[in-house]
C-alpha cells in the first residue's frame, strides 16, 4: 500500500494553529482534522475556539462540534473518528491536516495505544444516570471498590477518568489498568506523520490569549455559557461533563449568575487560558519526537507556513 501523509499541527492555544492548518490545507489540498477535546464538542463554539465559516475560508473541517457536550471523548474515540476520517481523505485524495492542543489524543494516533474494549451503549447510559442521580462521588466510591488500583490513580474530581475506568470494570470485569499495560497498537503502517510543533515567544503568546478573550466576549460567548447551563439545568448534561472544563467557562458562569464582577470574570479567564497555554508549551517541547510513524519534527516559533523548510513540501 501507498503510502498516506498526515500532517499534524501542535501547540499552545491562542498560538495561531487554526489558521496555519487552513494555509497549509490550501498549499496540500487538504481537509483539516480537529484534535481539541473540547472543539469536538458541539457546545461553546466561540469559547473553545472553534473556527467559524470564515475561518475555514472553503476548506473542509471535519470532527468540530461531532459530539453531544453530554458525551465524554477520549484517546480512543479521538484516535477511532481520526483514522475514519484519514481513511475518507485517502479516498478524496487530499491530505489530512490535524490541528489541536490536546497532545495525548495526537500521540494516540502517532504511537498508537494499546487496544481497548468497546463499552456498550447501556452502561455508557448507566455512568451518566449514576452521576446524575448520586454524583461523581457515588461513581468513584463503585469505582475503588471494585478497582482500587486505577481509583488510587485517579484524582477524585477527574470526571472523564473516573467515568472511563467505571465503564471498563463494569463492561470487561477488567481494570482499566490491565487493558493499559498491553502492548500498544501501532498506527496503521501507511501512514507518515510531518509533525509541526508550534512554540512561540511567551510574552507574545500571553497577549494572544488576552487579545483572543475579550474578542470572544465582544461577539456573544455569554450566550452560549446560558445556553450549555440550560443543559445542565435540564439535566441533559451533566454538571461534571468534560466540556465545562472549557477555558472560562466557570468564571464566566460565575459572572452570568452574578457571583463574579466582569472584570474579574474576564481577568480569571485569561490567567486560566495563559496558564493552560504554559502547560501545552511545555508538553509539546518535551513529548514529541520525530521517531517510528513520524518521519520528520518542524518546530516553528510563529505559525508561518514559510518557515517550513523545502524538504516538507516533499511527498510521503
Amino acid at each position: 500500500m501507498n503510502k498516506q501523509r498526515i500532517v499534524i499541527i501542535g501547540g499552545p492555544t491562542a498560538s495561531g494553529k487554526s489558521a496555519l492548518a487552513v494555509a497549509l490545507a490550501q498549499k496540500l489540498d487538504g481537509v483539516v482534522i480537529n484534535a481539541d477535546s473540547m472543539q469536538v464538542y458541539d457546545a461553546l463554539p466561540r469559547l473553545s475556539a472553534q473556527p467559524d465559516s470564515d475561518d475555514q475560508a472553503g476548506i473542509p473541517h471535519r470532527l468540530y462540534a461531532a459530539l453531544p457536550p453530554s458525551d465524554i471523548c477520549s484517546a480512543q474515540i479521538w484516535r477511532k473518528m481520526a483514522l475514519e476520517e484519514i481513511a475518507k481523505a485517502a479516498l478524496n485524495g487530499k491530505t489530512p491536516v490535524i490541528v489541536g492542543g490536546t497532545g495525548f489524543y495526537m500521540k494516540a494516533l502517532t504511537d498508537g495505544m494499546s487496544p481497548m474494549p468497546d463499552v456498550p451503549v447501556a452502561v455508557r447510559n448507566r455512568a451518566i444516570m449514576i452521576i446524575r442521580s448520586e454524583g461523581l462521588a457515588a461513581l468513584q466510591a463503585d469505582l475503588a471498590r471494585r478497582d482500587p488500583v486505577m481509583a488510587a490513580r485517579l484524582h477524585m474530581n477527574d470526571t472523564q477518568r473516573i467515568t472511563r475506568a467505571w465503564e471498563v470494570i463494569e463492561a470487561t470485569g477488567k481494570s482499566l489498568a490491565d487493558w493499559q499495560s498491553a502492548p500498544a497498537e501501532p498506527p496503521p503502517a501507511h501512514l507518515t506523520f510531518d509533525f509541526i510543533a508550534l512554540t512561540p515567544p511567551r510574552d507574545w503568546l500571553r497577549e494572544r490569549c488576552a487579545l483572543r478573550f475579550h474578542h470572544m466576549m465582544d461577539r456573544g460567548v455569554m450566550d452560549e455559557v446560558a445556553q450549555l447551563q440550560d443543559q445542565i439545568d435540564a439535566g441533559t448534561v451533566a454538571e461534571t461533563a468534560p466540556i465545562t472544563n472549557a477555558l472560562g467557562f466557570r468564571p464566566l458562569r460565575a459572572l452570568m449568575r452574578g457571583r463574579l464582577p466582569r472584570d474579574i470574570a474576564i481577568e480569571r479567564s485569561i490567567n486560566e487560558t495563559r496558564q493552560y497555554a504554559k502547560r501545552q508549551e511545555t508538553w509539546f517541547r518535551h513529548q514529541i519526537a520525530a521517531t517510528g510513524a513520524v518521519r520528520a519534527l518542524h518546530r516553528l516559533d510563529m505559525p508561518d507556513a514559510d518557515q517550513l523548510p523545502a524538504s516538507f513540501w516533499d511527498g510521503p
